[in-house]
């Protein structure tokens, strides 16, 4: 754009290259610029044909052979061409592994699977707070809640011992919605 405004100012103003750049506020070397970047269509079909033969080559690779044919570029010009010509790679993303889940069993009377949940707020004030639900899943009592700043796994232990020692409590199993308890099953209370 301010190349254009020199040249106006040249022609139209009669004003010197320099005087006109300097208004302008453009360097001299980048009004007199011109561009010797050859677009080679010879070049394109080549290294088209090569990422057709060699799908998972990278522009790097191509470039290698092009230079093994002969090919005097550097890799700043093929990754230019091999981005114009849309050859590039997609990228790879990881497999998601299936895991075999088992169905937690059917509560059929109260106190026989348990299930724990975590949830997390945060006050007024920005401090974030947990809070641990015990429930069982036969009768959707809520058998536990525990609301704390930090709920560790030895926390959440010790609340589910505390539970089995109850009486009338003697769950077999828990399910859980969250990976974060440190034991996924608790057996039996032995009697």
């Amino acid at each position: 754009m301010r190349r254009e405004a020199v040249l106006v100012m040249q022609v139209e103003v009669e004003l010197s290259q320099r005087r006109a750049c300097g208004l302008m506020e453009l360097h001299r070397a980048t009004c007199r610029y011109h561009r010797r970047r050859c677009e080679d269509p010879q070049l394109r079909t080549r290294l088209r044909e090569l990422a057709e033969a060699r799908r998972r080559f990278g522009y790097r690779r191509l470039q290698v052979l092009l230079q093994r044919e002969g090919w005097r570029v550097n890799h700043k010009r093929v990754y230019r061409v091999y981005l114009e010509e849309k050859l590039s790679l997609r990228r790879k993303r990881g497999r998601k592994r299936s895991r075999v889940r088992q169905p937690l069993p059917e509560a059929v009377a109260a106190n026989q699977v348990w299930s724990v949940d975590f949830m997390t707020d945060a006050l007024s004030s920005g401090r974030r707070f947990r809070i641990l639900n015990v429930v069982d899943d036969y009768t959707r009592e809520c058998l536990a809640i525990k609301v704390d700043t930090s709920l560790g796994g030895v926390r959440v232990v010790r609340v589910l011992e505390e539970l089995k020692e109850r009486p009338g409590s003697a769950a077999a199993e828990f399910g859980m919605k969250d990976d974060e308890v440190v034991q996924p099953t608790v057996q039996p209370v032995q009697e």
